[in-house]
């Protein structure tokens, strides 16, 4: 019988979102894939030190076990196959359970997440990101000049998501850049009762959810809410969860506050955001991937 990802928690991430291969990537943008090729060969016994997206990688890994095997990740990379030979020894130096992976020179990768049935994609290309997003697959630009996670956390994976065109659709942020902030407040509270429709990453919240009640005695998932919107606007946020069927540990709901100082009181392992300064904020203290949803990202 054939393997099957059936079930599972599949995660497809680039080999510059896994490992900090950000001086070989500077090579290659300077000269050609052979030099980089070379560079990477000569290091293929030297493990390349953890990127962006490391230590939720690993965190999700560690909910395999004898029981069960819940998470799958797979390398997707435009990296060639000679390169990739140090991905995979990386990847066995830390630990990290990964056998799949597929390497394209050059070529966009993003096109193999149908048939690993993937939940999330984690790249430090926008490109593929952006194409990855509109084929309906939970996407996102690792932002590579992220701080790396806090090791506090060790039986806990710790994801944070921003709201609209992030879990949710971009209705009530059109409403606000046509609009502005009163129409936008009073549009959510007439419509609080009325559930958002879903965005592209509210499949991956679900998906970690079900991973979270199934949990293990070692390892935990922690999930929270980090949005611009206040109150009145927060009803519906949170009645549209509740209508989903899905619970988010915490909820920051900070009005137009910088996100960053408050992630870093939270430690998530990762945080996803639709904009681009937000990500740039949440990034200097903790993991922060950009989300090119919606019409702030048109």
């Amino acid at each position: 019988m054939a393997n099957t990802l059936n079930g599972k928690l599949v995660v497809a991430i680039s080999s510059r979102a896994l490992f900090d291969f950000e001086e070989e990537n500077s090579l290659f943008e300077q000269s050609d894939d052979r030099a980089y090729m070379k560079l990477q060969l000569e290091k293929l016994d030297v493990p390349a030190k953890p990127g962006v997206a490391f230590s939720m990688v690993r965190k999700l890994l560690a909910f395999n076990d004898a029981q069960a095997q819940r998470v799958e990740v797979a390398i997707l990379s435009r990296n060639d196959p000679v390169s990739g030979m140090r991905v995979f020894r990386s990847a066995q130096h830390y630990g990290l359970p990964i056998v799949r992976g597929s390497f394209t020179r050059g070529q966009s990768p993003w096109r193999y997440l149908k048939p690993l049935r993937a939940n999330l994609f984690l790249s430090a290309n926008p490109e593929d990101v952006r194409a990855a997003l509109s084929e309906g697959f939970a996407a996102a630009t690792v932002a590579t000049h992220s701080a790396r996670a806090a090791d506090r956390h060790p039986n806990e994976v710790r994801i944070a998501f921003d709201g609209d065109a992030v879990l949710f659709d971009d209705e009530a942020e059109r409403v606000y850049q046509s609009s502005g902030l009163s129409a936008f407040q009073q549009h959510e509270q007439d419509k609080a009762l009325t559930p958002l429709s879903a965005g592209p990453f509210k499949p991956l919240l679900a998906a970690l959810h079900r991973l979270q009640q199934e949990g293990t005695p070692t390892m935990r998932i922690r999930t929270a809410l980090v949005t611009a919107r206040s109150a009145p606007a927060h009803e519906r946020a949170i009645r549209t969860l509740m209508n989903w069927n899905i619970e988010v540990d915490e909820a920051m709901f900070l009005g137009g506050l910088e996100k960053g100082e408050f992630l870093r009181e939270f430690e998530p392992d990762f945080f996803f955001d639709d904009q681009v300064g937000h990500v740039n904020s949440a990034a200097e203290h903790v993991p922060a991937g950009h989300v090119a949803s919606g019409i702030s990202n048109a």
